[in-house]
C-alpha cells in the first residue's frame, strides 16, 4: 500500500495503489462505482500465484482513500487521464508491459484510457461484466436501486452482513475485504458535538425526574426516546463513501459507445461476463468475428471478481499465456474456453 501523488495545474492528487508481485507484466486493476482498489483483494490472492506477474490495484478519484482536490469530476476524460498519470508517476518514460483490467465503470475507464493511448505499454485489455447496451438500460433504475440501499451501518459487520445477503457481493471473504472501502465512519459520529448532546440529554432527563410526579407517564415515555435516539446515534456510525446517487450526469459519457471503442483497440482484448445474456449487438458481432476473446462465468453477480475470484484468476492467467505475455508457476494448467 502506498500513495502516488500526481501534480497537475490545480495543485497535487493523491492517489491510493495497492501493490503485489516483483516480476512479470503488471496487471492494472480499476475497480466498479463505489468500491474501491480492495475489491480486489481475493483475486489479487489467486492470480499472483498462478502466473509470473505485478498487481497495481488503484483507488479511483473520489473513491476509496484517494484524495483529490476536484472530487466532484468523474468524467471518462479525467479518470482515464488520471490513470495514464499515475502509470507515469509510478514508471516515468519506461513502463513495463501493463494489462488493464477493470470491473463495471473501472472496465469502461479502462477501454476510455486504451481508446487514448495513455498508457504507451499497454499489451492486454480486460472488461469485466459491463457492455454498452445493458449499461445504458440500467441506468434507467440506477437511482431507484441506489436508493433501496441502506444509508447507513451500524458497523462494519453490518455492512458486510449487508453486501452478502443482499447479493451485491456473494463471496463472503471478498466482501470482509470489500466493503471497508466502500463504506466510511460518520462524520456527525466522529465529530465533538455529540458528547454535547449527550450532556444535554442528561441534564433534560434530569429535569424530567424532577416533575416526575405530575407527568410520570410522559416522562418516562420521552426518556425512552431520547435513550432511541441517543443509541440510533451511536448505531448508525458508517455510511458509503461516495453518494454515487450525484454522479448520474457522468453515467452515459462513461458507457454510451463503449462497445465500440472498446472493439477499436488494436491491443488483444477480454471480455468476463456473468451471463451471456448481456452482449450487445456490437459486441456479439465482434465476438463472432473473433475480435477478442470471451468467457462466461455463469452463478455469479454483478462483482464477477468478488464473486469467483479463481475462475476470474484462471481466465485472465490462461488469456496471458496464450498471448505469450508470461508464464505459469506453482504447476498450473491452463484451460482453454470454448468462447
Amino acid at each position: 500500500m502506498e500513495d502516488v501523488v500526481v501534480e497537475n495545474e490545480n495543485g497535487k492528487d493523491t492517489f491510493r495503489i495497492y501493490k503485489s508481485g516483483s516480476e512479470g507484466p503488471v496487471l492494472l486493476l480499476l475497480h466498479g462505482g463505489g468500491h474501491s482498489a480492495l475489491s480486489w483483494a481475493v483475486f489479487n490472492s489467486a492470480i499472483i500465484n498462478r502466473i509470473q506477474c505485478r498487481i497495481v490495484a488503484l483507488d479511483l478519484r473520489s473513491h476509496g482513500e484517494t484524495k483529490v482536490r476536484n472530487t466532484e469530476d468523474l468524467s471518462a476524460e479525467t479518470m482515464s487521464k488520471d490513470v495514464g498519470n499515475v502509470v507515469e508517476a509510478m514508471y516515468g518514460d519506461l513502463p513495463p508491459p501493463i494489462m488493464l483490467i477493470g470491473h463495471s465503470m473501472g472496465g469502461a475507464i479502462a477501454v476510455h484510457t486504451a481508446a487514448s493511448n495513455l498508457v504507451p505499454s499497454l499489451l492486454g485489455l480486460c472488461m469485466i461484466d459491463v457492455v454498452e447496451g445493458t449499461a445504458m438500460d440500467a441506468l434507467n433504475s440506477m437511482q431507484n436501486f441506489l436508493r433501496s440501499r441502506p444509508k447507513t451501518f451500524k458497523s462494519i459487520e453490518n455492512a458486510i452482513e449487508w453486501s452478502v445477503k443482499s447479493g451485491q457481493i456473494r463471496n463472503l471473504e471478498s466482501a470482509r475485504v470489500s466493503m471497508v472501502g466502500q463504506v466510511k465512519q460518520c462524520e456527525e459520529a466522529a465529530s465533538p458535538e455529540v458528547p454535547k448532546a449527550i450532556v444535554e440529554g442528561i441534564i433534560e432527563e434530569e429535569e424530567e425526574e424532577e416533575e416526575e410526579e405530575d407527568y410520570e407517564g410522559r416522562g418516562s415515555l420521552n426518556k425512552r426516546k431520547k435513550e432511541d435516539d441517543t443509541e440510533t446515534k451511536k448505531e448508525h456510525l458508517y455510511t458509503w463513501r461516495i453518494e454515487l446517487s450525484k454522479t448520474e450526469k457522468y453515467w452515459d459519457g462513461w458507457f454510451r459507445g463503449l462497445s465500440n471503442l472498446f472493439l477499436s483497440c488494436s491491443t488483444p482484448k477480454l471480455l468476463l461476463l456473468a451471463g451471456v445474456d448481456r452482449l450487445d449487438k456490437d459486441l456479439t458481432i465482434g465476438q463472432m468475428q473473433g475480435k477478442f476473446q470471451m468467457q462466461v462465468l455463469p452463478q455469479c453477480g454483478h462483482a464477477v471478481h468478488e464473486d469467483a475470484p479463481d475462475k476470474v484468476a484462471e481466465a485472465v492467467a490462461t488469456f496471458l499465456i496464450r498471448h505469450r505475455f508470461t508464464e505459469p508457476i506453482g504447476g498450473f494448467q491452463c484451460v482453454f474456453p470454448g468462447c
